[in-house]
């Protein structure tokens, strides 16, 4: 906590360092010891309401200890209290820079309770992996996501795991995976650009919603891949890692891409003529913004 200069602070702004300072500590004897000086010196204080609301999180955290969640529906109930009421309270009380690393903790602490729990759609924002990208444990985050069943095939583990691994590896371990939620459920790839929050993939994003690839906003992010063959074919070899059986048209047009980018690099032109008559059939536009880069 900030070092209070005694005779510059006044009163109540010495008492509320004192009861934030208990509270970031975690020391729930301390805290409410604190609150009851201020409330008694300065009952109508707007920080004394943040901080009991902390204070009986920490108690109830301290109640609980390490004992694993009973159900999903617990887990949901204890996530929602800390995002709404405790997350607000922080902030309120503590202020960013120290509220941030003090809910880290809060929400590593309840990842953990909830690490044995089933991962169930309605119930996502409540595994462990979403607990744990909440304190940005982005490891931790990884590693829960990809102890769930068949994870590359549904779409909120595999949005999981492609963001820990932007932040674990970087792009180029990521790029794949992005690729493939693409594939599985385009509607989700804006919002994992947003949490990314790369200025460079922002870019991106802009040229490939300005490319007229779909009628559809949200069902045009499944040719993104492919499009990103096009605007920047030096990824190319991260897309590589991406799986696909190339069944699907959008996947398959990214396999023809793919194939021509190699047989272009070899100098194969025989065989590049029925690669290109396939994709202008795929996809027009794609076709049309392939060859004017050629």
């Amino acid at each position: 906590m900030q070092q209070l200069d005694i005779f510059n602070d006044s009163r109540d702004r010495v008492l509320v360092n004192t009861l934030a300072e208990a509270i970031v500590q975690g020391s729930v004897t301390r805290a409410r010891s604190a609150a009851d000086a201020l409330r008694a010196e300065f009952p109508n204080d707007q920080h004394l309401a943040p901080a009991l609301v902390l204070i009986e999180a920490l108690a109830a955290e301290t109640i609980a200890g390490t004992q694993p969640l009973a159900d999903l529906t617990a887990a949901q109930a204890a996530r929602q209290a800390l995002e709404d009421a405790v997350q607000a309270a922080a902030q309120a009380l503590l202020g960013g820079t120290e509220a941030t690393p003090w809910l880290a903790a809060r929400w590593c602490a309840l990842a953990h309770r909830a690490g044995a729990l089933p991962f169930e759609l309605p119930y996502a924002q409540s595994h462990a992996a979403a607990l744990f990208a909440a304190a940005r444990a982005w490891a931790q985050m990884a590693e829960a996501a990809l102890g769930i069943a068949s994870w590359r095939r549904k779409p909120q583990p595999l949005d999981w795991v492609a963001q820990a691994r932007w932040h674990l590896q970087g792009p180029d371990a990521w790029l794949p995976l992005a690729a493939e939620l693409a594939w599985l459920a385009p509607q989700k790839l804006p919002p994992l650009l947003a949490r990314v929050g790369d200025a460079r993939l922002h870019k991106q994003q802009h040229r490939f919603e300005a490319f007229d690839a779909d009628d559809n906003p949200a069902s045009a992010w499944v040719w993104w891949p492919a499009w990103l063959l096009v605007d920047q074919p030096l990824l190319a070899a991260p897309l590589d890692g991406a799986q696909t059986d190339g069944a699907a048209p959008p996947e398959r047009c990214f396999k023809v891409l793919q194939s021509l980018l190699r047989l272009e690099r070899q100098g194969r032109h025989h065989d590049i003529v029925a690669l290109r008559r396939e994709l202008q059939g795929l996809h027009a536009a794609l076709f049309a913004a392939y060859r004017a880069t050629r």
